[in-house]
């Protein structure tokens, strides 16, 4: 299921075919569809689409194009607009210095009142930024500034993180400018110019900014995705953009759907949680959620709030038994890898990792365990010779080289605990086929310091995984 989180719906180049155009996205699986106006008629004409298609959201806004043209009240008119039912957004708003159709003065202007008019109806934005990444960070950290209270609320009953504040669509920066608009949790989004061969800062943003922070969007009728580019884009297009999003992220197209879907679902509020799951497939191999228990709580986990990875809601409220394990599974055989992963340490529950890694491995599968390394600390033992024949290979989180700001990270005794990760990993290596050791990417890892340490000096394999 699709949603095109940037639709310009009410555009006259739809004007001859607009039902047509609609019903063929529907038909496409375009579940939703969220059209931002760009002044008064627009957001009038969005608000009249969304009443007959039950797929359609919108945003009103003023656009930083349309600046110039202002007339007294529009502003108080796109606010009593803003509370019609299926108004989800401020939008689209924001900078544009590419073109001079609006003086730069008064775009910051009507910018900053109309953050100002989000925070007072605590609704998200949608951003439009072109050739102003500078100012738009320097605006929207005002904002977040400025009105604390603005979206200052958990966006599930178990967050405990504030809602997302907006998305800045067809992003116009550096990875760099990404990271900064996703420290004031503001989304990301690009329509087909992600599929355009020059478009390689969209495309290095789009493979190392992880997955949890896009959306989906075709903004049609522009900006139409390859091999249609240069015609007419239809929101039916967003697959297109959707595989070359799965393609940069190295995920399955299903992944791209289900986590943007969550994406939207926090942001905007449409559509819902789904159930929490023991098995969830991520690509092509499949991981279990046995835990939520852990004996370290590092401060880039949310295993305490919602525990939602690539949309996967993994909040279980009780520990599943083996035979409840695993009946999740099915065939094991049918995916690269069964791991235990979730939102917990899995060598907590031992004996049950044990228990259904011997029965995966009857079953003709590959098993592996992503864990802190701390299973020996945990269980009092060394507990790698029982994890041979069972255990194909281990992923341990590294985390950080020194053992004080990996103390820090994870909030346990950085000492005691460090070393002995490192002496799991130094075991492990001794008897089980494949070992990896892995660092967060995020600010104060010295990531190239601890790859030497992780290849050299433990002698394993090395991963760096992106924040979330």
């Amino acid at each position: 299921m699709f949603i095109d989180t940037h639709v310009h719906l009410y555009d006259k180049q739809f004007d001859a075919d607009r039902d047509d155009v609609i019903r063929r996205a529907i038909d496409a699986g375009v579940t939703a569809m969220i059209v931002p106006g760009i002044d008064v008629p627009t957001s009038e004409a969005a608000i009249e689409l969304s009443e007959r298609y039950d797929e359609i959201y919108v945003a009103v806004g003023i656009h930083p194009h349309e600046s110039a043209k202002l007339s007294n009240g529009d502003l108080d008119t796109i606010e009593r607009l803003s509370h019609q039912k299926k108004v989800v957004a401020i939008g689209e708003i924001g900078l544009d210095y590419h073109y001079d159709f609006s003086p730069v003065e008064q775009q910051k202007d009507i910018f900053r009142r109309q953050l100002a008019m989000a925070s007072r109806r605590n609704l998200p934005v949608i951003i439009h930024n072109r050739k102003a990444i500078g100012d738009t960070g320097e605006i929207l950290g005002e904002a977040v500034n400025k009105f604390p209270e603005w979206r200052n609320f958990p966006p599930t009953p178990y967050s405990h993180d504030t809602a997302p504040k907006g998305v800045l669509h067809c992003f116009d920066g550096t990875l760099d400018d990404a990271w900064d608009m996703t420290k004031m949790n503001f989304n990301i989004s690009y329509p087909g110019i992600l599929t355009f061969k020059n478009a390689k800062q969209a495309a290095e943003i789009a493979s190392r900014l992880s997955i949890e922070f896009f959306m989906l969007e075709t903004d049609a009728p522009y900006m139409a995705p390859v091999p249609h580019r240069g015609k007419r884009n239809e929101p039916a297009y967003v697959r297109l953009v959707a595989e070359k999003l799965a393609e940069l992220q190295g995920l399955s197209l299903e992944d791209i759907l289900r986590s943007t879907s969550y994406t939207v679902y926090r942001l905007f509020g449409i559509g819902e949680l789904e159930p929490p799951k023991i098995a969830y497939q991520i690509r092509d191999s499949l991981y279990l959620n046995i835990t939520r228990r852990c004996n370290a709580d590092c401060v880039f986990c949310d295993r305490k709030g919602e525990a939602v990875v690539k949309g996967h809601n993994l909040r279980i409220e009780k520990e599943p038994s083996v035979d409840e394990i695993i009946e999740s599974i099915g065939d094991p055989a049918q995916y690269k890898e069964v791991v235990f992963c979730g939102y917990g340490e899995p060598t907590i529950r031992l004996d049950a990792v044990k228990d259904v890694a011997r029965w995966i491995k009857e079953k003709g599968g590959k098993v592996r365990l992503n864990t802190d390394g701390h299973g020996g600390v945990i269980n009092k033992r060394n507990i790698i010779p029982e994890l041979v024949g069972l255990v194909d290979s281990i992923s341990i989180s590294l985390n950080s080289i020194d053992p004080e700001q990996y103390g820090a990270l994870m909030r346990i005794d950085g000492k005691r605990f460090h070393q002995a990760m490192i002496d799991f990993a130094r075991e492990a290596k001794k008897h089980i086929p494949e070992v990896v050791m892995t660092v967060v990417d995020i600010d104060d890892i010295d990531v190239e310091r601890a790859r030497r340490f992780v290849e050299e000096e433990v002698g394993v394999g090395f991963k760096r995984r992106p924040y979330f």
